[in-house]
């Protein structure tokens, strides 16, 4: 069967045909140093919201990310899961963020909110782009149906949460607006693992959502395996990059050292794609590097 339509496969050839100038008079060393939400990390290098690893993979795998993470002084990601796994992952050491589905049942969003709330995590985040099944009817998780969000929805639980609040599965300058009118604190450009075929490579919408950002950081996945392809997402806009399913191999390769090591590879790989084009930290990544053939 042909691939032609599968999303990741769009997003890793647009990836590819990005190309960038060198630039190295007056160029040094650089500062990976990431800033987010008052909380300092390694790099703006982090692990995607991975959910129901433990049943995918194997018993363990969902604390083998956690500590990987915490290793490499990385900020944690973490989707769909009860409240006892975001407690015991938290409890790993990493600044976490969690994303909660849209569920129908709105108060189970609310009391996920207030249940991170009172761990302290760094971070929540709506997944909106996941209320519908295959056929388009209405989703259902773990025996949870979902919901579309609307924007007044949205504005509630922003101004509810005592958390910053992040929007998973932007793919759109209409959706990016909406999501910004309604206060939210970040948005992640992502197709959510090729969930809706030909789908617009997060890439290349970037540019344009990030014009109208302004102060607010925009995240991106979907294809992001090294430090070259965090450095082109960071140069068009990016505040930050998550990476999935690499991690993924890497734990079942070396558990927690496994994504310690990839993630510490991938910033090392960010800090020679910086250090080449005369990138001194990441207040200065420069769009202009960045050609596409």
């Amino acid at each position: 069967m042909s691939d032609t339509g599968n999303s990741n496969r769009i997003a890793r050839a647009y990836i590819d045909s990005l190309r960038i100038e060198t630039r190295y008079m007056d160029s040094t060393t650089p500062d990976l140093t990431f800033s987010l939400y008052g909380q300092t990390f390694a790099s703006p290098i982090m692990t995607a919201a991975l959910s129901h690893l433990d049943h995918f993979m194997f018993p363990g795998a969902a604390d083998a990310l956690a500590q990987g993470a915490a290793a490499a002084k990385a900020a944690l990601w973490y989707g769909m899961a009860e409240d006892e796994e975001i407690e015991r992952l938290h409890g790993a050491g990493a600044g976490m963020i969690e994303i909660i589905k849209p569920y129908a049942d709105r108060d189970l969003i609310y009391q996920k909110i207030e249940h991170a709330q009172n761990l302290g995590l760094l971070a929540v985040g709506i997944d909106i782009d996941h209320p519908f099944a295959e056929d388009g009817s209405p989703d259902v998780c773990d025996g949870r149906e979902m919901r579309a969000m609307t924007t007044p929805e949205l504005a509630a639980i922003v101004k509810a949460a005592k958390l910053p609040l992040i929007v998973k599965g932007v793919l759109s300058r209409r959706d990016a607006e909406r999501c910004l009118v309604a206060g939210a604190r970040g948005l992640v450009l992502s197709h959510h693992n090729n969930r809706i075929e030909y789908a617009v490579p997060p890439l290349a919408v970037l540019p344009e959502i990030a014009e109208m950002a302004g102060d607010v950081p925009l995240f991106v996945d979907c294809e992001i395996q090294t430090g070259m392809d965090a450095f082109k997402a960071l140069c068009l806009g990016a505040k930050g990059v998550c990476i999935g399913r690499p991690l993924m191999t890497a734990i079942k390769q070396n558990g927690a050292d496994g994504v310690r090591d990839y993630l510490n590879k991938a910033s090392a790989q960010l800090a020679k794609a910086m250090a080449y084009t005369g990138c001194r930290d990441l207040a200065h990544m420069d769009a202009s590097i960045i050609r596409r053939v």
